[in-house]
């Protein structure tokens, strides 16, 4: 599972992931402060299964805290995207590359409209940040059609020969789209028995398009909306873009939030909309804590959490699953409960078994539901929060 964070220079892309990451990373309002991406591990949370087998787990990757289990995910931070990335300005080319292995992307969009097309400082509220969504979409747009105009006399012989879906999925196969999904795509816009030689200009931007929706969805963050103009141009982000989902961030908040915590100021669990003070603060930590209140209570926390929970609950629709059995909740090291694995809608127990290891997918007899002792074959299909143990032909 990796989530990219896109979006222009200074829009708080950074900010985001050290926010969600705990990584420190440099942070500047120049332009261009990132220029290699930064990696990292970000949590997403689930309801544990702990409480239903009254045990308390203890998680060899991640954490949990009363019952919430925060699963590690892979954070891929990549350089702003300026307009006209995807001809290299920027070296928006290589940027763009980076994001091919991303399942999803987090579009950080600073809210507050006090940074310009290509992030340089400007009045607070003087830029209008729906510009900055047309201009993402775009530059995506042009780089996935980019790779196929690179090969397109190539691809034209080709299918001579071949189908135009077993040609195009060929031709991303890098970025994660499947074949089926290609094939789809290209009858919906009715272009799949048409010869490709034949294809318009605009048939095959549409197609990028469809691709870029498809295999790359975005979500939106809009980020720095606790400054005076966030929350009016988050309420136009919402109305000018209703298909996308937006959530209010203020990454800035989640950084003082997680640091307060960790030097025992407070008790805050990310994603929470409050927090707990702990002990007597000094006048300037009463103060910073009093302003993060009301950021959380306005926004119903600070945004970083619930961007990270949406992307792949609500838009990959990804389920977690536990390994463990009837009375085997316990590995050999005596961690209760401890893994959870993130799988894509549609996974069976066999997909299971291969998560946990090849050699366990390919010896694969059953599974069994630790709820119910019930055994299940290889093509049951996987519900949220399931517990299975794989029953499999050791080698």
């Amino acid at each position: 599972m990796l989530i990219g964070l896109v979006g222009k220079p200074s829009s708080g892309k950074s900010t985001f992931f050290m926010a969600a990451t705990s990584v420190a990373v440099e942070r500047s309002a120049r332009p261009f402060t990132t220029i290699k991406p930064n990696r990292g591990v970000g949590y997403i949370e689930v309801q544990c299964v702990d409480k239903d087998f009254n045990v308390q787990c203890n998680p060899r990757s991640g954490y949990c805290i009363n019952g919430r289990r925060f699963v590690p995910v892979e954070i891929l931070d990549v350089a702003g995207l300026i307009p006209g990335a995807h001809e290299g300005k920027g070296l928006g080319n290589k940027f763009l590359d980076d994001l091919r292995q991303a399942d999803i992307l987090v579009h950080i969009v600073d809210a507050s409209g006090s940074t310009n097309e290509i992030g340089e400082r400007v009045p607070v509220g003087s830029y209008d940040p729906c510009n900055d969504v047309k201009f993402l979409e775009d530059e995506l747009d042009y780089w996935i059609k980019g790779i196929l105009d690179k090969n397109w006399n190539k691809l034209v012989r080709e299918a001579k020969i071949k189908k135009n879906e077993d040609v195009i999925s060929d031709q991303y196969t890098g970025l994660g789209v499947k074949k089926e999904v290609i094939a789809r795509i290209l009858k919906d816009i009715h272009i799949d028995e048409k010869p490709m030689i034949d294809w318009t200009e605009e048939e095959r931007i549409l197609l990028a398009k469809k691709i870029r929706q498809r295999g790359k969805p975005i979500i939106i963050a809009a980020n720095k909306c606790d400054l005076s103009t966030g929350m009016a141009n988050y309420e136009k982000l919402k109305k000018t873009f209703p298909e996308y989902l937006i959530i209010p961030c203020s990454a800035e908040a989640e950084i003082t939030l997680k640091q307060a915590a960790k030097i025992g100021l407070i008790d805050y669990i990310p994603g929470d909309k409050e927090f707990k003070i702990k002990g007597t603060l000094s006048e300037q930590q009463a103060g910073a804590m009093s302003i993060m209140a009301q950021v959380c209570q306005k926004y119903g926390g600070t945004g970083v959490q619930k961007c990270l929970n949406a992307a792949v609950f609500d838009f990959l629709y990804y389920i977690a699953i536990f390994p463990g059995g009837v009375g085997k909740l316990v590995d050999k090291d005596g961690n209760v409960l401890h893994d959870c694995f993130l799988m894509p809608p549609g996974s069976t127990a066999l997909d299971f078994a291969f998560a946990l290891h090849s050699d366990i997918g390919n010896g694969f007899i059953k599974a069994v539901n630790a709820r119910d002792a019930k055994a299940v074959g290889k093509d049951h299909p996987l519900h949220h929060r399931d517990v299975l143990e794989i029953v499999f032909k050791k080698k």
